[in-house]
């Protein structure tokens, strides 16, 4: 686990203050930048030491065979990895003789800075040779968000003492050697070197790589160019190989003088442009990122931050640590999904090479809400990804004997990527995941046009599946059996409460969609007579219940099955799935992460208050979190039945997951659902937002830990601020299109005037039931131990 010291607590910055070796592929995730078209792993300028090198552009993939050890029809047949395309971070400095190299020499200085306001990566070091030459670097890098396809570096060397002679070699490097992704030998073979040069350019300080992915077949573009600053005796040359091109500058420098060079990057890949477009397409982003200049780029950065913490920050006041950590998590969640733009967003973003690259459910449960009421253009595109996939979900769901689309548990390009079926073919609640985020972001956005166009396609195929998957009983009854909810270790079950409740919430609001746009749904085959076998269904949906231990079951029978033995398992086997067989998981009550309470935040409508208390302290003894996505979950029903220091211990858990590596594996990349689970924890949590029948509600509450919360949230075109305080709470509607808005507090409605101000006072959120324990050694950390 990373140690406290190592960054510093402070509101704006991740700051490294001295390097340690040992946690380098941890830093190179939490320091990645990425603005969901271009990701780039935070490495060191000089390529070495590293972790994991990568450079990734988002959907660049390469397929991968699938190993069954028993094969079975409707197995996918391929995988799709990830890919590290060609890398331009590198930046090699050699003093006189001796090539700068942290593990050899003296370190005498050594700072890194991620700036989450600036949106740039900088770097401060001061380095002795072994042969005692000693000289200052700074640099400083950034992936521009107004920019789409623009990365960028600034590099500044200096002496300290002495007259040095100093090179410099910047390169683009295709075909780099990384860390082996898999221990499947057909797997590894392909990846080793997937990219395959087509063409190779170099003049002026400026060169470009043309590839083609091996056996995806698709073609990407990589460029730099420089603007050099230095002394007058200074050379310059540049060339280029097919997978390796490099600018050298050589100069020397006195004592006071200094060698700044500027180098930009541009990218671009396509899975239909020929060579010479994808070669024009990054020759013109290179020369648009020139015209920009280097201070231009940091102006439009900043600019285009501003404008997103203007809505999307949250202020914490009482604890410093989560105060950093949830703005840390909404710069990777942006970095991850704001020019995404039709393409996936992955469950590591583009920090990492972790789930091979893939996204999954995560995307439209944690994520996209975060991005609907922040930054809804970033929602709306991640979705028309989804959109974009339908054609692929239909043969998926005809490969399967449904109707409808099947969309993919596991994917980049929008094929099922999962060989083990449990856990991917048979998680169907994905398609009501999606559907749900169409109707979440229609609702707080009034997009009309997106609701007919994108939405209603989505909604009338994805209602189609769960007609035929599930089926009437004798008595009427609407069943879906043999599916795997959001707990993965528990799987192939009847009647998951979770996946019933959300394809009920799918079915309503399809057939409700179609009414509104009737012409469009008869475009998609729709008539009455389906859209009523929606609404039967969906009103005739078995929610199980346990009467004896007034609980939801997880799902039908659950509640009979035996209990896991918390008190003979030991600490270090947890997580238990890689120390237990998934057949002893999936027979016992034990919960990976919370199933039944993710139900119940986004269909709370279906609970009352006193099954909600019951419920939450049921699952909260039998779930261990061993997963990412447990915590922000938890601290929500924590904070709603009241247990508000539970919910600050869980908030601390899911903000931390990636600046303290709690989950240990950081390395591969950040947790994107659990760094946007912590907005969702404090703003739906102790915030209390719900979003009912197409109306703002409120019902904000406070741990004894801490003194003020405050956030906003768009809702169609207006802005409403929350300010919240000890006793009392403050609303707010910015100047916007409507000018007012009615929300609800507590239940009360309120009739909010643009610039005018209403304050009420909380409502004490009292615990029906005692605080819940948590499994043997499965507590959060508290956040207030005294």
């Amino acid at each position: 686990m990373i140690e406290q010291p190592m960054y510093p607590t402070e509101p704006w910055f991740v700051r490294e203050t001295h390097l340690d070796l040992s946690l380098l592929a941890q830093s190179e995730s939490i320091f990645a930048l990425s603005n969901g078209h271009i990701g780039l792993r935070g490495n060191l300028d000089e390529g070495d030491p590293h972790g994991t090198p990568g450079t990734y552009l988002n959907s660049v993939y390469e397929l991968r065979p699938l190993p069954y050890a028993e094969a079975g029809y409707g197995y996918p047949e391929s995988g799709q990895t990830v890919v590290d395309v060609t890398n331009g971070k590198i930046i090699r400095l050699t003093v006189d003789d001796e090539p700068l190299d942290v593990r050899y020499g003296t370190v005498r200085s050594h700072e890194r800075a991620l700036d989450l306001r600036a949106g740039t990566l900088s770097r401060s070091l001061e380095w002795e040779s072994p042969a005692g030459s000693a000289v200052r670097v700074r640099s400083s890098r950034l992936v521009s968000f107004s920019q789409r396809s623009v990365a960028a570096i600034l590099y500044e060397v200096e002496p300290v003492d002495k007259q040095l002679r100093i090179t410099v070699q910047s390169e683009l490097v295709a075909n780099e050697d990384i860390p082996t992704p898999s221990a499947d030998p057909r797997a590894a073979a392909m990846l080793e070197h997937p990219l395959v040069s087509e063409q190779y350019l170099s003049a002026d300080a400026s060169a470009l790589l043309v590839h083609r992915v091996r056996a995806s077949g698709l073609r990407l573009a990589a460029a730099m160019a420089h603007v050099i600053d230095g002394p007058q005796a200074l050379q310059e040359s540049t060339t280029s190989l097919p997978d390796w091109a490099r600018t050298t500058v050589l100069c020397t420098l006195k004592p006071g003088e200094r060698l700044r060079i500027v180098k930009y990057l541009a990218y671009g890949w396509s899975s239909r442009r020929t060579v010479p477009a994808l070669r024009d397409q990054a020759h013109g982003a290179l020369e648009a990122a020139r015209y920009t200049g280097w201070d231009g780029l940091l102006a439009e950065q900043r600019a285009w931050l501003d404008d997103f913490w203007d809505v999307a920050d949250v202020v914490v006041d009482g604890d410093a640590e989560v105060q950093q950590a949830v703005r840390f998590g909404l710069f990777h969640t942006i970095q991850a999904g704001a020019r995404a733009e039709r393409r996936a967003i992955p469950a590591k973003g583009l920090t990492g090479p972790g789930y091979d690259g893939h996204a999954f459910w995560d995307t439209e449960s944690y994520v996209l809400p975060v991005l609907t009421y922040t930054m809804p253009a970033a929602a709306a595109d991640a979705l028309r990804w989804r959109h974009s996939i339908l054609d692929l979900g239909r043969e998926r769901a005809a490969q399967l004997g449904l109707s409808g689309a099947a969309f993919p548990w596991r994917t980049i390009r929008g094929h099922e990527c999962s060989a083990y079926w449990p856990a991917g073919t048979a998680a169907f609640h994905v398609n009501a995941d999606i559907a749900s985020a169409v109707l979440r972001y229609v609702r707080a956005t009034g997009d009309e046009s997106f609701e007919r166009d994108v939405g209603l396609e989505i909604l009338v195929e994805t209602a189609r599946l769960w007609v035929t998957l599930g089926h009437h009983d004798s008595h009427g009854a609407f069943h879906i059996d043999g599916v795997t909810g959001p707990d993965e270790y528990s799987a192939v079950c009847d009647d998951n409460v979770y996946t019933n409740l959300m394809a009920q919430e799918n079915l309503l609001g399809a057939a409700e969609t179609c009414a509104r746009h009737p012409s469009h749904a008869r475009m998609f085959g729709v008539d009455p007579e389906e859209t009523a076998q929606w609404r039967d269904a969906a009103q005739a949906m078995r929610i199980p219940y346990d009467e004896r231990l007034r609980v939801h079951p997880q799902a039908a029978n659950f509640t009979d099955h035996e209990m896991w033995d918390f008190d003979r398992t030991p600490a270090d086997n947890y997580p238990l799935l890689l120390h237990y067989p998934y057949f002893d998981l999936y027979r016992k009550q034990v919960v990976k992460q919370p199933d039944l309470m993710l139900a119940m935040h986004w269909r709370g409508d279906a609970f009352t208050p006193e099954q909600k208390a019951r419920n939450v302290d049921y699952y909260e003894r039998i779930t261990v979190r061993d997963s990412s996505l447990a915590a922000c979950t938890q601290a929500i029903l924590a904070a709603e039945v009241g247990h508000l220091d539970l919910a600050h211990d869980y908030i601390g858990e899911a903000a931390l997951m990636d600046l303290r590596d709690l989950e240990h594996n950081t390395r591969d990349g950040v947790h994107i659902a659990s760094l946007a689970g912590t907005w969702l924890a404090l703003v739906a949590g102790l915030g209390g937002f719900r979003e009912r029948a197409g109306e703002v509600c409120f019902d904000p509450a406070l741990p004894e830990g801490l003194d003020r919360l405050a956030f906003a949230i768009r809702w169609r075109a207006d802005k409403i601020r929350v300010d919240v305080d000890r006793e009392s709470v403050s609303y707010m509607l910015d100047d916007g299109a409507t000018g007012k808005v009615r929300i609800c507090h507590a239940g009360e409605p309120i009739d909010l005037t643009a610039g005018e101000p209403v304050r009420r006072d909380l409502v004490p959120r009292v615990p029906l039931l005692p605080r819940p324990p948590q499994p043997q050694g499965r507590q959060p950390i508290s956040r207030h131990p005294s």
